[in-house]
């Protein structure tokens, strides 16, 4: 009777006990506003590898928002690309966006293939891009120059119209024998010495020497003579080079030499020397970042293009790169406008830095 008595009594503690633990739990996950499935779901999520926290970090290998390029910002955003492969050609001054840039294009948007073209007689440039896209020999041009009344009133003629889209900021450097002492070059010295008015570095602030100014032809765009001394004709000292690297040699064995490009293909050459230029005497501007990097320690370290100057307009001898597109409501004009779009994308801006441009926006 005895055990029976103890058997009952431990019923009852049992049934009591799992009441008052049941009850407990229902009051926790009730009244004080717990969630049960919150509770059991705190552990690692299989799906993605992450708490479910709101405060968590994607997992491994997964790039956070703040760390990649947003959608809408990159190339594969830009729309309206057509397909097919497109020619285009122009200005030796883009050969360094051809070969940062392009590339990038071209394995973002396979549907849109490219093909440089070089002209079949002359020597690449501007000029020659913005000929061979008016005699449909390509899709679109690359310029280091505006377009010329001539161009647009040639295009006119044959019931074309083109138009030029900037997508980044160069500069015209002027360069020097590095052995030539000379703290900088205003505008009007250096259009009065491509004119033949001065013909001696003396005359602007430098030694006995007589000057030995070189240009490349009306083709080459960065290097036209036009850009730099407008209305003015070409002294008859001025000596002709058929490419910038012909320019280079040539200034490298001249003592008195000057020659002008763009700042890309100039700044950071190792054999001759870029010169600081103003709009008046004494506020000389230079195109690469200080301080110059002296031939001796080229090219263990090269000059670079003082980009803040470039893109405030402080430095006085800046321009823009165009893509020049023909407003034919066809493919060439889809095909230049969507390179153009490319390049003016944030990706196409960060790759155009790259590059050793300004970026335009």
């Amino acid at each position: 009777m005895a055990q029976k008595n103890d058997t009952t009594a431990l019923i009852l503690a049992f049934v009591v006990t799992a009441g008052l633990i049941g009850g407990g739990f229902w009051w926790f996950t009730q009244r004080s506003g717990s969630d049960l499935n919150k509770i059991l779901s705190t552990g690692t999520n299989p799906s993605t590898g992450s708490n479910d926290g709101s405060n968590s970090a994607p997992p491994t290998g997964e790039p956070s928002p703040q760390g990649s390029l947003a959608t809408g910002e990159g190339f594969a955003s830009v729309q309206k690309v057509p397909s097919g492969l497109f020619s285009y050609g122009g200005s030796t001054t883009w050969a360094p966006i051809r070969l940062i840039v392009d590339p990038v294009i071209q394995s973002t948007r396979p549907e849109f293939r490219l093909r440089y073209v070089d002209p079949i007689s002359g020597a690449p440039g501007s000029g020659t891009g913005i000929r061979m896209l008016l005699q449909d020999e390509i899709a679109f041009a690359q310029s280091s120059r505006p377009l010329s009344d001539q161009e647009n009133q040639t295009a006119a003629q044959r019931g074309i119209k083109l138009k030029q889209i900037p997508v980044a900021i160069d500069g015209i450097a002027i360069a020097v024998n590095p052995s030539l002492n000379i703290p900088g070059l205003t505008i009007d010295q250096i259009k009065s010495i491509y004119s033949g008015t001065v013909t001696n570095w003396s005359q602007v602030g430098g030694p006995d020497l007589p000057i030995q100014p070189f240009e490349r032809p009306p083709t080459a765009g960065a290097g036209t003579i036009e850009v730099l001394l407008g209305d003015r004709k070409p002294g008859p000292n001025v000596q002709d080079v058929s490419t910038t690297t012909a320019g280079l040699r040539k200034l490298a064995i001249s003592p008195g030499g000057i020659y002008f490009s763009t700042a890309t293909e100039l700044v950071p050459q190792c054999t001759v020397k870029p010169v600081p230029i103003g709009r008046q005497p004494g506020q000389f501007v230079p195109p690469y970042q200080e301080p110059l990097v002296a031939p001796s320690g080229c090219p263990a370290q090269r000059n670079r293009i003082n980009a803040s100057a470039f893109q405030s307009g402080q430095y006085p001898l800046t321009r823009n790169l165009f893509v020049i597109v023909k407003q034919n409501g066809g493919a060439e004009q889809q095909a230049g406008e969507a390179y153009a779009n490319f390049l003016l994308s944030p990706q196409g801006q960060a790759l155009i830095a790259k590059a050793g441009f300004v970026s335009i926006r």
